[in-house]
């Protein structure tokens, strides 16, 4: 019998590369140096940016939901979009645990340092990736190279989210100001060579973004990928044993994770 099990993704690119799982690799190269140098990236637009980013990098720990809404382009040219919602928990530097539920996933994704272990609940079944450094950079990283996938937001949870976001920025503005869930945010617009990206960051002390729109220029019909937060903790009572996975009775390991075209992850049990 053949099951499978569907879990977070994103089937776009980052900013910083083109699409894979959790917080990413930071490389900011003397080009994209030179990009920032040369373009029209608005001042205001970039210290706004900073401000988020390092709030972001800052906090030690911190927790959020989540709602995901992620496009894909079918053959007709119709848009259609795929939606879960989730939460995340995360305890610098190396300690991660992400829910995410949706028509296709139920599931759990935990690090604890070490490797990286994916729940599926309704099949009670789970898979598990080592990963070749204790950060959770290191671990996304290795999970992008192994399943294509990605984290909901992941460049914003790097260890340095404005060099994450910044790599392939080639202009930036100030679109104005909006609401998000009825909080007040700057609305800033950035463009790429391989994508367009926006990002609504709260106003007042916290800076922490809202609302996170990233546009894949490449794709007919440039489908979006869009991620809204809400409920940010910034200082959560962490239960360290929320990060140590411990399989359920009767779960069964699974070793086949595979992005599928919808940029949910694929688990393929073969019995």
């Amino acid at each position: 019998m053949l099951s499978r099990i569907l879990i977070s993704g994103s089937g776009r690119e980052t900013p910083h590369r083109a699409f894979g799982w959790a917080a990413a690799t930071v490389l900011l190269t003397l080009s994209c140096s030179q990009a920032w140098s040369d373009n029209a990236v608005e001042p205001d637009a970039d210290t706004m940016l900073r401000a988020m980013t390092t709030s972001l990098a800052t906090l030690k720990s911190f927790s959020f939901d989540y709602d995901v809404d992620n496009e894909i382009v079918n053959n007709t040219g119709q848009k259609i979009q795929f939606s879960a919602s989730g939460s995340a928990t995360i305890a610098r530097p190396g300690k991660l645990f992400i829910t995410r539920k949706g028509p296709y996933a139920d599931a759990e994704i935990t690090f604890d340092g070490k490797a990286v272990s994916v729940y599926g609940k309704a099949l009670n079944v789970y898979a598990q990736i080592a990963s070749p450094g204790p950060t959770i950079d290191e671990a996304v990283e290795e999970v992008r190279m192994a399943t294509g996938l990605d984290a909901a937001g992941a460049d914003l949870l790097s260890a340095d989210p404005y060099a994450a976001l910044t790599s392939d920025v080639r202009e930036g503005s100030i679109i104005g100001e909006a609401y998000v869930a009825g909080i007040k945010c700057d609305h800033l617009a950035f463009r790429g060579d391989a994508v367009d990206w926006q990002i609504w960051i709260e106003q007042g002390e916290r800076r922490l973004p809202m609302k996170y729109v990233i546009t894949t220029k490449w794709v007919t019909g440039a489908p979006q990928y869009t991620v809204r937060f809400a409920n940010w903790n910034v200082a959560p009572e962490v239960d360290a044993k929320m990060f140590q996975f411990t399989p359920p009775d009767g779960a069964k390991k699974i070793d086949s994770i595979v992005a599928d075209a919808t940029g949910d992850m694929s688990v393929e049990d073969v019995q």
